[in-house]
């Protein structure tokens, strides 16, 4: 009979966006994990980018929790199974420790999950230990562990931040204001793991500069209550999807990729960059990505772009989301201005914009069922298409993205969390004809 486990855990929060948690969520997970320790690292609220740093400095798949898009019960099983396999689990927050419904705040006050507050100290001296107080109380029944000084400028800064701090708040530490631990990004976010050559370099740097500032001593332990059981059906038994996976197309929840391999599916990953054919697939996964940054080559691989229009001709299932749905339209634009052809499989074109465009939760109601996921893009999309279906986002902000079907192809700018409705998920993989 299964029975509650015990694991130290975090979550690391921050009083804004852009004070550096993945950065500090990073260094703890590194710094823990050079020393022998098991340790899973989760990311609060949809996000691909983060992630990939977070599994490189913890050596583990990184997934997302969020009390909506995941959901409470799914959450749940997440954290149960990452406490019977882990030393230390840490959970990034999103946005602001407070901002957002659902919050980082409301994470961590459903699983008893103690926060551990990334504030940047760059410009305060004592009204660092304010700050400190004003997160650490504003809400009565938030259990709260510390803060972290990030961006200090010397060692004598980082302990006028840690005298600063009432007896009650516990000093994780500080993180100098240098660019050998800082975490470069573009317009989606940061730089992708796998473009850094120097990623490690910046990792041991930012776990050093943690070890030498703070006792780095386990935090104590949570306990994470038994999941509900779940069971999911073998509803692709036997189905080979071909899975894009290279720089143009790395926006993947790990949860999609293990969803997809519990309903019975054979997972064959290929690159539409560097590959001249499909493998031998049932069905097509095109997530989202980079595919702007990539479109000499993208356009120039006509031998790929020929195999997946046959895959569509054959009447095989093709699912694309965002960066993914752009690679099938007539034509993509970049900032500076310079177009591609793309496969033409979709009527329209679509052009990146200075701003962001959308960013949202979103619902969607198919003909098999309801899936929830998001959408954040910066491109602006002209067809004459008419969709299937529009999302819906529970924060009652305007954006509904449209979903586009034609045929077995699939399309949209929202990033499906797959496992929001299993059934939904799989019939959009499944041979045969659309229901």
């Amino acid at each position: 009979m299964s029975a509650p486990r015990h694991c130290p855990a975090l979550l690391i929060a921050a009083p804004a966006s852009g004070q550096g948690k993945t950065t500090v969520t990073a260094a703890l997970a590194r710094l823990h994990s050079r020393q022998g320790k098991r340790v899973r690292v989760f990311k609060c609220g949809p996000d691909f980018l983060d992630p990939m740093i977070l599994a490189r400095a913890s050596g583990a798949p990184v997934y997302q929790l969020d009390l909506w898009m995941v959901g409470e019960v799914e959450s749940r099983r997440l954290l149960w199974q990452a406490a019977g396999e882990a030393d230390l689990i840490l959970i990034e927050g999103v946005m602001g420790l407070f901002d957002g419904s659902p919050s980082a705040a409301d994470l961590a006050r459903q699983f008893g999950v103690p926060v551990l507050a990334v504030i940047d100290g760059s410009a305060m001296a004592q009204t660092f230990g304010a700050l400190a107080h004003g997160l650490a109380s504003f809400q009565a029944d938030l259990p709260f562990s510390g803060v972290l000084g990030n961006r200090v400028g010397s060692t004598r800064h980082g302990e006028i931040l840690r005298d600063a701090l009432p007896a009650s708040i516990r000093w994780y530490g500080a993180l100098p204001r240098s660019a050998a631990v800082e975490l470069p990004s573009r317009h989606l976010g940061l730089i992708q793991a796998e473009e850094l050559s120097d990623l490690d370099a910046r990792l041991d740097a930012a776990a050093d500069a943690l070890a030498a500032s703070a006792d780095v001593s386990l935090p104590p332990p949570v306990e994470f209550a038994v999941p509900a059981p779940r069971e999911i059906p073998a509803l692709l038994d036997g189905v080979r999807i071909g899975v894009a996976r290279d720089s143009a197309f790395a926006f993947l929840y790990q949860a999609n990729l293990d969803l997809l391999g519990e309903l019975g599916a054979e997972l064959c990953f290929f690159s539409p960059l560097r590959d001249s054919r499909l493998p031998e697939v049932d069905s097509l996964y095109l997530p989202g990505g980079y595919p702007e940054l990539h479109l000499t080559q993208l356009q120039a691989n006509q031998a790929m772009a020929d195999s997946i229009r046959a895959h569509h001709a054959a009447g095989k299932p093709i699912h694309a989301e965002c960066g993914g749905m752009l690679y099938l339209l007539d034509k993509l634009t970049d900032k500076q201005g310079s177009s591609a052809r793309m496969l033409g499989l979709l009527t329209g074109e679509a052009t990146l914009q200075p701003r962001l465009t959308a960013l949202a939760l979103q619902e969607v109601e198919l003909p098999q069922g309801r899936l929830r996921g998001h959408t954040f893009h910066h491109s602006a999309l002209t067809t004459a298409l008419v969709p299937l279906a529009r999302g819906e986002c529970p924060n009652y902000q305007r954006t509904a993205e449209a979903v586009y079907r034609l045929g077995r192809l699939t399309a949209s700018y929202i990033h499906f969390y797959l496992a929001s409705d299993p059934v939904a998920a799989a019939a959009l993989f499944a041979p045969g004809q659309q229901p």
